[in-house]
Formats: C-alpha cells, structure tokens, sequence
C-alpha cells in the first residue's frame, strides 16, 4: 500500500542531502536512516568481537598479501 505524508521543507532538505544519487527516493533514505539506528542483533556483536580480537592478535591478511596470492 503506498501513502502521503506531508512533512516540512527544512526536512524535505535534509533528506535530499541524505540521498547517496540523485534518483534515489525518499523511501530508500528514510530506509537508510531507519537501518542505521537499528541495534545489532547479539550474534552480530559476538562476530564483532571475534573479528577485533583476530585483527588485534594479527590474524589477517592485508590487501596486498591477497593481491599476492591472487597473482594480480
């Protein structure tokens, strides 16, 4: 089902600054907005915590080595 909503000019010209293209519509920056405030879910946070003890203890690769690797 799709709706109007009357919203004001000033934020009218914060969504337009929000738009990452010109095309983009204010559904998907509203979208965007709404997933950036989400909060993660445990299982993402855990994942996050892994990856940093990795990064911390040098398990990674840099760009480079992969680069390498890869033969390019």
């Amino acid at each position: 089902m799709t709706t109007t909503i009357q919203i004001s000019e000033a934020l009218q010209n914060e969504l337009i600054k929000r738009k990452l293209f010109d095309r983009e519509t204010y559904e998907e920056v509203i979208w965007d907005v709404i997933e950036d405030t989400r909060e993660l879910s445990g299982q993402t946070k855990k994942d996050i915590a892994e990856a940093r003890k990795e990064f911390n203890e040098g398990k990674f690769y840099t760009l480079k080595e992969i680069e390498k690797e890869a033969g390019l």
